[in-house]
């Protein structure tokens, strides 16, 4: 197994066809999808044909893949993954960040470790200038990881969705942290 990044509890690795269990396991979890899906889920076709496509491919300016496995290191049991995808596939300049845990997952700090790790490394190694991330305003789990992982809040705004989820009422809202924020809380 080739692993892109270790935390003290984490190993981040790439994905592989044999993930496909695991993400539709994850993706099928309606509390899971609460935010994305107001609990929809995937079927099998999905993850196969949509999924796991989207998250084999290398993006040519990062020079490294964007969606990430995410395994307790002391067990190697799957936790989820996490998203550090450039806006455009061939600068690294800005990286979106995303992550999505199972339940057993939540409230144990792993997604902030996991986004720092990724921070960390996008800034030092990666060449970004700009980490963003976005959820629904209401989603206050997700926005206090990325509190917590240094980004700031930018703004509060609305989209037009197929579907209206309940709270999206609300809107969205996006953070970032740029390199020279980073470097100068460092």
């Amino acid at each position: 197994m080739r692993i892109f990044l270790e935390t003290e509890r984490l190993v981040l690795r790439p994905f592989t066809d044999a993930d496909a269990d695991h993400l539709f396991a994850l993706h099928n979890d309606p509390d899971v999808m609460r935010f994305l899906t107001d609990g929809e889920t995937a079927s099998r076709e999905t993850i196969r044909t949509k999924t796991l496509p989207l998250f084999l491919h290398d993006h040519p300016g990062l020079g490294t893949r964007s969606y990430w496995a995410a395994e307790e290191k002391a067990t190697g049991m799957f936790l989820g993954w996490f998203e550090f995808r450039p806006l455009d596939d061939h600068s690294p300049a800005v990286v979106e960040l995303g992550y999505r845990l199972n339940k057993a997952a939540w409230g144990k700090g792993y997604a902030t470790e996991g986004s720092r790790a990724l921070i960390h490394k996008g800034f030092t190694d990666l060449g970004v200038e700009r980490v963003t991330a976005n959820t629904m305003a209401v989603n206050t789990g997700s926005r206090r990881v990325m509190e917590k992982s240094g980004l700031s809040f930018v703004r509060t705004f609305t989209e037009e969705w197929p579907e209206a989820i309940e709270g999206s009422e609300h809107g969205d809202v996006e953070y970032e942290l740029t390199r020279a924020a980073w470097e100068q809380r460092r």
